[in-house]
């Protein structure tokens, strides 16, 4: 690979696929930690990028005021939301969210006055740079990880295993779904103000719900139950489609393989419930020192019975 290629591999990695990696991470909180399914959540990244587009463009707003009021925007929209759905069962949970998110689109493309409508909104300012993306996405992870480890972390984690006993122990299951709910929504809408003012264009066309389902597809090919697992599948399945760009069919044809060949082979995903935190890491080293003392062991008896 040239230099040239590779160059626009990082780039692409960043400006792209690490912006998504934020809105993804809202599922990872509502899917990942809670047990909720949410099919419209790429709209809460609509909600942000457009929230930070108007300001920007229309009222020359700077980057300290238009993230931070995408992200509220978006924690509103996510608590709003959540009223009704927290009421629900999971499987009904998604079908109120996909509604909101078919909803939201079909309203941005008929606002064309306000939102350009199906061709969207160009020459938004470019606020953002490389190291400012990954210092926000390294910042979003270390605030999920602790979060996770968190009291209010283990009553997500116990509201997902089985939420009559979550309630029989005393957790409010109704106000942790309502913030989980309003969290996932500012996690995504922070994404979307990133990914508006790197790429200077949005129209609603990237935030249907094939975006969202996208993104459970990433949770639990990583690995439901690991942030870890997210982020490694986020990586993988979002660089897959562009390695592959010279062929259009085969690209599609080879992620579906890889897909599928972990739904089937294993269903847990790519980590299972494993975090990649210091003690595994320690675990894992500590288990290749002894594979290779082993194998040098071997090694040296076959050497001395050939001498």
């Amino acid at each position: 690979m040239s230099a040239a290629y590779m160059n626009y591999l990082f780039s692409f990695l960043i400006n792209n696929v690490f912006i998504l990696m934020i809105g993804m991470l809202g599922v990872y909180v509502l899917t990942g930690l809670t047990g909720m399914f949410s099919m419209g959540q790429a709209a809460f990244m609509a909600v942000g990028g457009y929230t930070a587009a108007m300001l920007s463009k229309f009222l020359g707003m700077p980057l300290f005021i238009t993230m931070p009021a995408a992200v509220s925007v978006g924690a509103l929209f996510g608590f709003l939301i959540g009223i009704p759905a927290v009421k629900l069962r999971r499987d009904y949970v998604a079908i109120v969210s996909l509604g909101f998110g078919e909803a939201l689109v079909a309203f941005l493309n008929n606002s064309a006055s306000i939102t350009g409508g199906a061709l969207g909104l160009t020459a938004i300012p470019k606020y953002t740079t490389k190291p400012m993306i990954v210092v926000i996405l390294l910042l979003t992870i270390i605030f999920i990880w602790n979060l996770k480890k968190s009291r209010f972390g283990r009553e997500c984690i116990a509201i997902k295993s089985d939420e009559l006993a979550a309630a029989s122990m005393g957790i409010n299951v109704a106000r942790v779904k309502l913030l989980v709910f309003t969290l996932a929504g500012a996690i995504s809408a922070l994404g979307g103000s990133l990914y508006v003012h790197t790429t200077r264009y949005l129209d609603s066309a990237a935030f249907g719900w094939d975006q969202s389902s996208m993104w459970i597809v990433i949770v639990f090919f990583g690995g439901v139950n690991s942030l870890t697992g997210s982020i490694f599948a986020g990586i993988i399945l979002g660089l897959i489609p562009e390695i592959l760009r010279f062929s259009n069919e085969l690209r599609i044809v080879i992620y579906c393989i890889v897909v599928l060949f972990i739904v089937n082979f294993r269903p847990q995903g790519l980590f299972g419930e494993t975090e990649l935190d210091w003690k595994t890491i320690k675990r894992i080293a500590l288990a290749l020192a002894g594979s290779f003392r082993r194998l040098f062991r071997l090694f040296q008896g076959q050497r001395q019975e050939q001498g």
